[in-house]
């Protein structure tokens, strides 16, 4: 009897990984491309994002920032869309990561979880046993606005906290506007929450050690921007404080790092199934077929939309930005969309609107993420679950999404 030969699986040791966090709208994306302008031409990256909504556009907005065809730069992404890896069981994650590895060989690893994301809950996933010899985690790098933390609802929200506690390297963006009395409050704000962490200005590469007074504050501001390239770039190899901590309570404490894996009974209801994290291919292959598209859902005290839609749909430019302006409480507008401007690339959060020319794509779309009026704390007692939960079911209701539809589909030309 022949006997039959078993190829041995592929064994992946230390590669280099990174996890690029920040609360929804803070500037990853941007930091992301920044790093990705550093690779080398002779290595391989890949890159794995995970978008909250179930549209996937964060990759299409990375793909056409880049200069060139990622598979020419060396470049994979996958997307992991419909939900938080943070937030579930460990199976999204390491399928996306064992599929990234095993068909890529890259020779590193970027993670970019979700802003609405609590960074904890996915150090914990990364700090078992069997991804301490597959992957070396470098610094967490976590990308803070400048423009969000003037404002309590943001400062004060624990969602936003927990990405700068659980942060190696915290690059501050957006902080133009910011006088050096508020620079230093800033400064203070962060001890309180992560005494360790080591800050950089995004415009110039200075680190909050080397801040010794309010002149360095305005030299900061002037400072060359390939400094601050340069110093981003060389927190990639250095070595996570944070999950080294958290790696040595894993080993003494096994059975209380798996327990932190799972979400709050009460928040079981609210986060989807994990037959939405389907490979991004495979989940939309229906949906193809099928277009125009549009979900709407709630998730946390954000309400998230977005719609698909066929190449040849034109929509007229500039009644498309009033329209997404006009929507409700909006946090984050992104879309990849042919308009009677072009494709277009949109980015829009609250400090920041940005639009971009770019190459042909084989659809279009667009996704939001609005608050709800009446926002409420995620860590709300048991108590107040009910109450909320049918307030956040009274808001979202006050959104006309079939009207949505309709005026949407009135700007196609």
């Amino acid at each position: 009897m022949m006997s039959m030969s078993v190829k041995n699986p592929i064994i992946f040791q230390n590669i280099p990984c990174t996890l690029v966090t920040g609360f929804l709208g803070a500037g990853k994306t941007t930091v992301i491309n920044q790093l990705l302008a550093t690779k080398p031409n002779d290595e391989r990256w890949a890159l794995l994002i995970n978008e909250f909504g179930r549209i996937g556009i964060d990759g299409a907005l990375l793909a056409s920032s880049q200069d060139n065809d990622l598979e020419q730069k060396n470049i994979a992404i996958r997307e992991v869309s419909g939900g938080c890896i943070c937030c579930t069981s460990q199976l999204p994650l390491q399928i996306a990561i064992s599929r990234l590895l095993s068909e890529h060989h890259p020779q590193r690893l970027i993670i970019e979880p979700t802003g609405l994301a609590h960074p904890r809950e996915l150090i914990l996933q990364l700090s078992a046993s069997h991804w301490q010899t597959a992957l070396k985690m470098n610094a967490v790098i976590t990308v803070l606005s400048g423009v969000q933390w003037q404002q309590s609802k943001y400062r004060d929200h624990d969602g936003f906290q927990a990405h700068v506690r659980d942060a190696d390297v915290l690059i501050i963006n957006r902080y133009d506007q910011l006088n050096t009395s508020e620079k230093q409050s800033l400064l203070e704000w962060i001890a309180t929450l992560n005494s360790q962490v080591k800050i950089i200005w995004a415009a110039s590469g200075l680190t909050a050690t080397e801040i010794t007074d309010s002149s360095d504050l305005h030299l900061a501001d002037n400072l060359v921007a390939h400094a601050y390239s340069t110093t981003l770039n060389d927190q990639l190899n250095k070595p996570s404080y944070i999950i080294s901590n958290q790696r040595k309570v894993s080993i003494a404490h096994p059975q209380k790092s798996m327990s932190g894996l799972l979400p709050q009974a009460n928040s079981l209801a609210a986060m989807p199934s994990s037959n939405s994290f389907i490979d991004e291919n495979e989940a939309q292959a229906s949906i193809d077929n099928d277009l125009p598209y549009r979900y709407h859902e709630d998730q946390q005290d954000f309400q998230l939309a977005g719609w698909r839609l066929p190449a040849h749909y034109i929509l007229n430019a500039d009644d498309l930005q009033d329209w997404l302006l006009a929507l409700p409480n909006w946090q984050r507008i992104k879309g990849v969309v042919h308009t009677s401007d072009g494709w277009m690339q949109i980015n829009f959060n609250p400090g920041s609107l940005t639009t971009k020319t770019i190459d042909p794509q084989t659809d279009s779309r667009l996704e939001v993420i609005l608050q709800l009026d009446n926002a409420v704390d995620t860590n709300a007692a048991d108590t107040d679950i009910e109450e909320t939960e049918n307030d956040a079911k009274a808001s979202s209701a006050l959104i006309d999404w079939e009207a949505c539809d309709r005026e949407l589909m009135a700007l196609v030309m």
